[in-house]
């Protein structure tokens, strides 16, 4: 004989387990190279990710001594458009999850 109160817990857990696997937060990482100027750089933050220019500018300043930065936080869904935009334009990009 099984016990429903315990199948309708586990379903529950097993629910939110799902929705916070979906929901967590991403981050959209930029990779420093070697390549790119810092004004190519401040523009593309500036068109792609809706930066203000001082807040690019601190970002690629960030990336180019840190080796990289998490330049936005947000969905995947929401973040991946953007990281492709930024890698279309010959800059090293991803998206993270954040732990």
């Amino acid at each position: 004989m099984s016990d429903n109160k315990s199948n309708t817990s586990a379903k529950k857990q097993a629910d939110t387990d799902t929705l916070t696997l979906v929901d967590h937060t991403c981050s959209l990482v930029v990779w420093n190279d070697e390549v790119n100027t810092f004004e190519w750089v401040i523009e593309t933050l500036v068109e792609v990710c809706g930066h203000s220019q001082e807040q690019a500018e601190q970002c690629s300043y960030i990336i180019h001594y840190q080796g990289k930065y998490a330049v936005k936080q947000g969905s995947f869904d929401d973040l991946k458009p953007m990281c492709e935009a930024i890698t279309e334009r010959g800059i090293n990009a991803t998206v993270e999850v954040m732990a």
